[in-house]
């Protein structure tokens, strides 16, 4: 008896394995002349078997594949907007230490940088009766309640000593502008010898500066 089982549980292994969902083959003699049973035979647990392996094919896809929700929001595409509808350059508080001297706004342009607000960059210098004083960058967002606009990051520091000839926005999103300086104390301040195209772009909740070399244009 232990060997007729051992028998008829290798047949229901071959049998599942072996054969295919459209074979079919008749009973053939079996060892006393009677018929045994074919190898793709209609018994019930062979069509059992294969839909567990169906089932666990399809189980094993659905666990490789990584889960998809709902597309989140498409971020805000950068783009101009009208100065009406964002911070106002001169109701901020820049942080120039000018003394005695106002400050002078030089340039600015109202954009969406991308990150769904208004905001307006700036380009700021005290406003000295002599000489060139330099520029400083600005990134301005709205205030509280709409209260005065605060500045969000400094791009640019009057520190280093660049006037700044221009601003403009580009479609990713960054900042792009172009500046002129002085090497030392004793260039001419009518004469700069430096002359840097700059552009800013996001990293993090900052903003990243890379700057090349540029001809000296001559005013």
């Amino acid at each position: 008896m232990l060997a007729h089982t051992d028998h008829w549980r290798g047949r229901l292994v071959e049998t599942a394995v072996g054969t295919t969902a459209g074979q079919h083959t008749s009973g053939r003699p079996g060892p006393g002349g009677g018929t045994a049973p074919g190898r793709a035979g209609t018994a019930p647990w062979h069509w059992a078997l294969t839909v567990a392996g169906c089932a666990a094919v399809v189980a094993a896809a659905l666990a490789a594949a990584p889960a998809t929700g709902t597309p989140g929001p498409a971020r805000p595409t950068p783009k101009a907007l009208p100065a009406a509808v964002a911070p106002d350059p001169a109701a901020a508080e820049l942080p120039l230490d000018c003394g005695p001297f106002p400050v002078k706004i030089a340039i600015s342009f109202a954009a969406d940088l991308g990150d769904g607000r208004p905001g307006t960059v700036v380009a700021a210098h005290c406003a000295a009766e002599n000489g060139t004083p330099p520029d400083a960058v600005y990134l301005l967002g709205p205030g509280p309640a709409g209260g005065r606009p605060v500045v969000l990051a400094t791009l640019l520091s009057e520190r280093e000593n660049l006037t700044v000839g221009r601003l403009a926005l580009r479609s990713d999103g960054a900042v792009t502008g172009h500046a002129q300086g002085y090497s030392g104390d004793d260039v001419p301040r009518f004469e700069p010898d430096i002359s840097l195209d700059l552009t800013w772009t996001r990293k993090g909740g900052g903003w990243d500066r890379s700057q090349t070399a540029a001809p000296l244009s001559r005013t």
